[in-house]
This record gives structure tokens, C-alpha cells and sequence, in this order.
């Protein structure tokens, strides 16, 4: 059967439709360029709308004596000094305007009485700088971002999914995919693609991440492109993922839930956090928490399913309904659970990736020419911790730079050579999983590659441990080769899988080799057999499937802010 085959020609491609990828499509749109935008799944269901906490901008709404300054150093200082300083200027710099442009669109923000946006003390921000619309900050922005996309009538095409990134001589020149419902396969030119769509989260076997979205899709894409990633092993692990249902796991359950006054205990009924951190306790930092968690139930103190306790069941019921309406709603939905009577039983959960696709600061531009990467497909920003909050404001941020940069670089073009052979390759790739009828099935290879990372590069990680992770991995890629794809007459979602699991095994390989050389434990990096920070390894890990790993430097941090870089309290705040 001959397939069918669009063809769609645009000046910027945008691969992503959560908040970084809209921010970016209304910027082009704005400035009067074409900009189509395309996902996997659909824009009102993409991973920015969980987003609960809030977002970051130095307004001074609360604390007159805040500043972008401040900022800065709050988020140099929890990324234990990997973060990149130029990088960390240009996104606490143009926080206030990010949050200008969400009120543009209409966002409605939680206020104080005289009108001023509510802002409240968030991680380890010296100032109360995170504003919020209640629990449900990401979703609002999300629905601000879609209706204005929608006022500036930007194409979005939700089910189409990008297998391979065109590319001629070192420069992007547009992208090939395929409709998950009908399998049409799509061929768009572009004088620019900007890469939105995520990190690799998904990899383990336990995430805040649902099913088929941060599959590592950006870094296949991008380093089969040309590009490189950078500090792919640096991974945030939230200490409160549900363990049950099964393919609910990983579910978070808000870190309001221990703000609030919520109190773990291991499988013996004991409050172990005295143990880790006495001062704080369950408002301890969530890596602390998350290595505490996973500690007690390595060391067999866990719960009959493999976890800790998280109670807020002490707490009066009238405070868990107001101020944790969502996690009350989730739990009873997913699990039946009354958490106003009986505890939740949760896990450490792989929530964050701080390491992606190596960009430039000064506009995300990569490796590849006319190839840009935004949000949590990118790096550079959070180092090893990120500071909480810090996320959605990268994306409007960077949304607006990059989308700036890639109509200039359009603009600057006098041609735009193809590749006939590129696009050969694209639709071969295709038409070869296609055609694969071997034994092995995709799902059991996405499962053992979860079971890898999870056993082998989860909270702690060791060199033995690791190195056998490796083993295990190319054991996987051998038996890829193998893998029988059955489209039928529901779609494609089978050959979509198929693509994931190629970007599982190339993301799970760039994270085992650098975890490997990070021979320090260093914020969420925590190597057993090397228990303390190494000044030496104060760097960047730089990873390509054909350069193998490099350390890049890290740009020195401007004095203004390293003067601010102090100890924040976090008394009575819940620390991240």
C-alpha cells in the first residue's frame, strides 16, 4: 500500500504544544510569521497543565526589597552552582515581563484585595516571589496560552507525531512524522524548528509523567539531528508519587500535602524524617526527602507495596478539603482512598528533567543550524535542583526569545537547500518499522527499559549499579531489532510506541554514561560510592552518541549576584 503523504511548508516549526511551545507559536504569530505547531497529544492535556505551585517573577508584589538579583542567586544557589549564571540572568530578568504577557492574555491570577498579584514563599526563595492561580497554576496557564493561540488562529496539529528532524549540511530544514489516528505520513519545510516537547521523565518506572509523554523524545530528535545533550543524568525525583494503581504510578501527590502539616512514616509506623533532617522534618528540601524515602525502604523499613506513609489524616477535615482539594479528589478517584481517614502509601517518583538538549543561552539556539530547543526539552537553567517555580517562567521567557531568534534567522536566509536523501531516510525509518514482524513487543521493551533505569538509576545511584544498567541496556537495544509493529484499525498509536522506545533507549543510554562520570553526589545526583561533592567535576557533562561525554565550564557568576547568594531560611516553609 502507497502512503499517503502531506506536504506543509511554514517559516518556524514548533514540536511541542505545551507552555513552551504555545508561548513560542503566539510569539511568531505576533510578529505576523507563518508558525505552524504540532503534538502527540492533545494541547489541553499537555504535562505544563499539572504544573500546581505557581511561577516565578521578582515582582515585589509582597516584598518591596525583592529583585531580579535575588532571583538569580536563589536559583545559582539551588542548582549547586551547575546552573548557568548567563542563563539564570536573562530568565529572572525577563520574569516580570513573562508575567506581563500571561495578563495580556487574560490570565487570572489569585490577588490580594487592592488588586496586587497574591505572591507566596515558595522552596528556597528568600522573598515570596511565586505567584499562583490556587493549585491549578499550570492549567490556567495553559488555557490563557490556547485561547490567545486561538485569537491569533495559530494551526495546531494535535495527533501528529515528529519521527525525524530534516536536516542538510548542518542546517534543519523542516521535519517528517506521521498522524497517530490515519497514518498519513506529514512532510513540513521550515526555515526553523523549535523543539518543545519535554524531557525524559518516563524512562523510569515510576513518574510524574503520564503514559507516552517525556519519552525522550526531544533528545532522539534532536541528537539524531546533530545536537548534543548536556547533564542528561540530572534528574529532580519527587519524594510523593502514589504507588497505586499500576498505570497510575508515579501520580504526584502535592508537596502542599506535607506543607500542610503531613507527617511520613516508614512500614514500622515510625516519623523517620527525624532521622535526615531533625530541624525541618517533612518541610525538608525534596531531594533530602526523596533520599530519606528511598533509604528507609532500601533498608526494608518500607510499606507491604514498597513505600513510606504520607498521613495528613490528623489534620482537620476542613483543611484538607480547602487547601488540598486536588490531591483529596485524586486519591479518591484513582484508589478510593479518603485521605481525611487513611494515609496514602507513596514512593520517590521521577518528576523533572534538569539536563536536555544543549543550547546557547542567549537564544537557545543548538549544534544544528536553525534548530532551537525550549522548556524542559532544553538545559542550563536548573542544574542540579531546580528551585520551584522556576519552571513555567523558563517557558515563557525562553518562549519569547527563541521564537524572536528563529524568525531572525529566517529573515537572514537568502536559500534554503534540501535533502532529497534526508527525506528518504525519514520515510524509510518509517517504512521499516512498518514492515517489522519480529517476536519482540514494544510495551515489554518500554517496561524493561523502566525496570533499568529504575533499579539502576533512580534516587541512588553506584558505579556496579550502573555499569550493569549499561549491560542490561544494550541487552534492550539488541532485542529492538527484533520488535513486530501491528498498526489496525483503531491507528497508529503502535508505530507512535515504537518511536518512544527509541527515544527511551537513547535517553536511558545518555544518562547511564553520565552518571557514570559524575563520580560526585551533587543536589538530585546521589552516587553511594562517592558521597561528597568533587569541586573538579563543578561542570557541565556534554553528551553525543559520537563524541561520548566532554565538560564544558561553567561561565563565572557576576558579583552582584554572588553577593546574594546566602542561606535562606526555611523556617515554616515548605523547602524544594
Amino acid at each position: 500500500m502507497v502512503a499517503i503523504e502531506k506536504h506543509l511548508s511554514t517559516t518556524v516549526l514548533v514540536i511541542g504544544t505545551g507552555g513552551a511551545g504555545l508561548r513560542a507559536a503566539i510569539e511568531l504569530a505576533e510578529a505576523g510569521l507563518d508558525v505552524l505547531a504540532v503534538g502527540k497529544r492533545p494541547k489541553e492535556d499537555t504535562h505544563t497543565s499539572l504544573a500546581a505551585g505557581g511561577i516565578n517573577a521578582a515582582l515585589a508584589t509582597m516584598d518591596p526589597e525583592d529583585s531580579w538579583q535575588q532571583h538569580a542567586a536563589d536559583t545559582l544557589k539551588e542548582s549547586y552552582l551547575l546552573g548557568d549564571p548567563r542563563t539564570a540572568e536573562i530568565v529572572t530578568r525577563g520574569a516580570a515581563r513573562g508575567i506581563d504577557d500571561l495578563e495580556r492574555y487574560g490570565m487570572a491570577f489569585a490577588r490580594e484585595q487592592d488588586g496586587r498579584i497574591s505572591q507566596r514563599f515558595f522552596g528556597a526563595h528568600k522573598f515570596r516571589r511565586t505567584a499562583f492561580a490556587g493549585d491549578y497554576t499550570g492549567l490556567e496557564i495553559q488555557r490563557t496560552l490556547i485561547r490567545r493561540a486561538k485569537q491569533l488562529d495559530i494551526p495546531m496539529l494535535d495527533t501528529v507525531y515528529i519521527t525525524r528532524l530534516l536536516v542538510h549540511d548542518g542546517a534543519v530544514f523542516g521535519a517528517y512524522g506521521f498522524d497517530l489516528g490515519s497514518g498519513t505520513r506529514h512532510l513540513v519545510h521550515a526555515d526553523a524548528v523549535i523543539l518543545a516537547a519535554g524531557g525524559h521523565t518516563r524512562i523510569w518506572r515510576r513518574t510524574s509523567s503520564r503514559r507516552d509523554e517525556n519519552t525522550g523524545d526531544s533528545f532522539r530528535l534532536a541528537v539524531d539531528a546533530g545536537a548534543r545533550l548536556r547533564d542528561p543524568e540530572l534528574v529532580q525525583f519527587h519524594p510523593s508519587g502514589i504507588i497505586e494503581p499500576e498505570n497510575a504510578a508515579g501520580t504526584l501527590v502535592s508537596e502542599a500535602a506535607r506543607g500542610e502539616g503531613g507527617i511520613l512514616r516508614n512500614g514500622l509506623g515510625e516519623r523517620f524524617m527525624n532521622r535526615y533532617d531533625p530541624a525541618r522534618m517533612e518541610l525538608s528540601t525534596r531531594d533530602r526527602v526523596a533520599l530519606a524515602a528511598y533509604t528507609e525502604i532500601k533498608e526494608g523499613r518500607g510499606t507491604p507495596n514498597g513505600g513510606v506513609w504520607l498521613d495528613v489524616s490528623h489534620l482537620p477535615r476542613r483543611t484538607i478539603m480547602d487547601r488540598l482539594p486536588r490531591v483529596y479528589r485524586t486519591l479518591l478517584e484513582l484508589q478510593m482512598l479518603d485521605i481525611t481517614r487513611d494515609p496514602i502509601e507513596v514512593a520517590p517518583t521521577a518528576h523533572y528533567s534538569m539536563g536536555g538538549v544543549w543550547v546557547r543561552p542567549e537564544d537557545h539556539s543548538t549544534d544544528v543550524r536553525g534548530l532551537y530547543a525550549i522548556g524542559e526539552a532544553s538545559s542550563g537553567l536548573h542544574g542540579a535542583n531546580r528551585l520551584g517555580g522556576n519552571s513555567l517562567i523558563e517557558l515563557l521567557v525562553y518562549g519569547r526569545i527563541t521564537a524572536q531568534a528563529a524568525a531572525d534567522y529566517s529573515r537572514a536566509l537568502t536559500a534554503q537547500p534540501r535533502s532529497a536523501p534526508a527525506v528518504a531516510r525519514a520515510r524509510a525509518e518509517i517504512d521499516d518499522l512498518l514492515t517489522a514482524d519480529g517476536p519482540e513487543n514494544v510495551r515489554a521493551l518500554q517496561r524493561a527499559i523502566r525496570n533499568t533505569m529504575t533499579e539502576h538509576a533512580g534516587v541512588v545511584r553506584d558505579e556496579q549499579g550502573l555499569r550493569a544498567g549499561l549491560a542490561e541496556l544494550e541487552t534492550i537495544e539488541k532485542r529492538m531489532e527484533n520488535v513486530g509493529i501491528h498498526p489496525d484499525i483503531a491507528g497508529y498509536q503502535d508505530l507512535a510506541h515504537a518511536f518512544d522506545l527509541k527515544s527511551a533507549a537513547l535517553a536511558a543510554r545518555a544518562t547511564l554514561e553520565a552518571a557514570l562520570e559524575r563520580r560526585e553526589t551533587r543536589g538530585c545526583h546521589n552516587r553511594s560510592d562517592y558521597p561528597e561533592s568533587d569541586p573538579a567535576l563543578r561542570v557541565n557533562l556534554v553528551w553525543s552518541p559520537t563524541t561520548g561525554i566532554t565538560h564544558e565550564g561553567i561561565a563565572p557568576i557576576p558579583d552582584e549576584i554572588a553577593a546574594l547568594m546566602e542561606e535562606v531560611s526555611t523556617v515554616g516553609k515548605l523547602a524544594e
